[in-house]
């Protein structure tokens, strides 16, 4: 690891939260002008995921920030216009277009890798290639069929030609349509100032070493390099260079950089109340979520049901500035269901009352039923906030 120079600042743990809050758009008046686009640059990705209870993640993540904004309004704003584009970051994300030229590292690095253990047919590549040039957008299922009932993921070769067409940035994904992704070619999708790979490895690296920095205003290097999917050793060639400056937070007991704009002014106003979607930028590492919030959360959709602790789409609750409970929700009909709720004490009812109400009218529900709360002695009280 690179010889980490003086801090330019010592931050308490408070500080540091909220620095993050502010940074993540959960401190302040969010600029509801720039709305979902606005968000999505701030942020520099938003991820994708296929669970869908309450909504998508990508529709959680600005409706926790911005509030009730229409889950239409969000994926226009996602998918029109050339404004964002589908890649490879944090994992599957969509990223604003004006990071296309920060992501050529990665696809010189997947055009120099094997061919994914899977010999194509000669021509399929550019048989697909070909295809949305002269058809326009198509999902893979439009191009030929994405199955064939055999190996890789049941993935057709027109599927494995179109996937490796888009990790080596010959395509683009600009839409998902029925959660099936779409694609088209980068030169019509890409704004021609931005469609290039002139950027050598390291000043992509650099780049997105800063906007990750930005997004979170805090950082340590596990942090910041996570942010994007950046290995240790990168992120230690170019920090120096970066623009972040080292600063010190107590109780972290790891070196930490910062947004040095972050340090310019003390982060006040007002806290979002809201549920988030455990794919959230603000929540997504574990250890970091840990040391920010004390806030232990794992996502448990993966994890047997016996063994679950908290439910399959646990979200975590922010409210004051800081994470107070877990609700694990469901839709029946026209009822939101809180089918698990954590408290981390009498004074979250309120907010864990308010956040289930609004996420309820934001999907079009008129009524919330509680069916388990971990301490049960708040759950009367629980209930009678939400009535």
């Amino acid at each position: 690891m690179t010889t980490v120079p003086p801090p330019a600042a010592e931050l308490t743990a408070d500080e540091a939260r909220r620095i993050a809050l502010r940074a993540q758009g959960f401190l302040g008046a969010a600029d509801r002008r720039a709305g979902v686009r606005g968000i999505l640059r701030r942020l520099g990705q938003v991820q994708l995921d296929t669970i869908s209870v309450l909504a998508r993640s990508h529709e959680l993540v600005p409706y926790a920030r911005l509030g009730a904004v229409g889950r239409a309004t969000v994926e226009r704003a996602y998918w029109t216009e050339a404004h964002a584009f589908e890649y490879w970051s944090h994992a599957a994300c969509i990223l604003p277009v004006e990071e296309w030229p920060h992501f050529a590292f990665r696809r010189r690095a997947y055009r120099a890798r094997p061919q994914w253990h899977h010999d194509l047919a000669p021509g399929t590549y550019e048989k697909v290639v070909a295809q949305l040039r002269d058809e326009g957008p198509r999902t893979a299922t439009e191009l030929g069929g994405a199955k064939n009932k055999g190996e890789w993921w049941d993935w057709s070769d027109t599927k494995i030609a179109v996937e490796r067409a888009l990790m080596y940035g010959d395509v683009v994904v600009v839409e998902r349509r029925g959660w099936k992704r779409v694609y088209d070619l980068a030169e019509r999708a890409i704004p021609d100032a931005l469609l290039h790979d002139d950027l050598d490895d390291t000043e992509c690296v650099r780049r997105l070493v800063r906007q990750a920095g930005e997004a979170l205003g805090v950082g340590t290097r596990a942090d910041i390099a996570d942010y994007h999917r950046i290995k240790g050793e990168q992120f230690d060639a170019v920090i120096e260079a970066s623009g972040l400056v080292p600063v010190t937070v107590a109780g972290w007991g790891k070196p930490a950089w910062a947004d040095p704009a972050a340090l310019a002014s003390e982060p006040r106003g007002r806290h979002r109340t809201t549920l988030l979607s455990p794919f959230d930028s603000l929540i997504w590492e574990r250890a970091r979520t840990e040391r920010i919030f004390g806030f232990t959360h794992r996502l448990e959709a993966y994890v047997p049901k016996p063994k679950r602790v908290y439910g399959y789409f646990a979200m975590p609750v922010l409210a004051g500035g800081r994470l107070v409970g877990r609700v694990d929700p469901a839709r029946e009909g026209r009822t939101l269901v809180a089918r698990q709720v954590s408290l981390e004490g009498p004074k979250a009812v309120p907010a864990v009352a308010t956040a289930l109400r609004e996420a309820a009218e934001w999907v079009g529900c008129d009524a919330v039923k509680v069916e388990r709360v971990d301490t049960p002695e708040l759950a009367p009280a629980l209930i009678a906030a939400l009535d």
